[in-house]
């Protein structure tokens, strides 16, 4: 799994790109910390390139949301994949974590 961030008006969009599994889920978290503690607490993580999720990567996920709002920002997701959206959806976990069409439509509401 690769991840990458680029820096945006009032968020980071970060780019994962592979299998979020046990394997990268911890990979994930590390990044996501390192973004929220340089000062980058609102995040929009772009999924269109993750071809598979397991619980181990919505485990990462939800860890990833609780640290940016600890922090005072807001981790959205976007560009979700079918396969993503299945595990998301049979879970509930879409309820909690909404996802959106878009990068840009993340947080185009505040």
């Amino acid at each position: 799994m690769n991840f990458t961030s680029e820096l945006r008006d009032s968020y980071a969009e970060v780019t994962a790109d592979g299998r979020l599994n046990m394997v990268a889920a911890p990979q994930l978290r590390e990044f996501i910390g390192n973004l929220i503690t340089d000062g980058s607490p609102r995040i929009v993580l772009n999924l269109e390139k993750t071809s598979f999720m397991d619980s181990s990567g919505l485990g990462a996920l939800i860890g990833c949301l609780k640290a940016a709002r600890q922090a005072g920002g807001d981790l959205r997701i976007a560009g979700v994949t079918p396969q993503v959206r299945m595990v998301l959806q049979l879970t509930s976990m879409d309820k909690v974590l909404a996802p959106y069409a878009t990068v840009e439509e993340a947080f185009s509401n505040d």
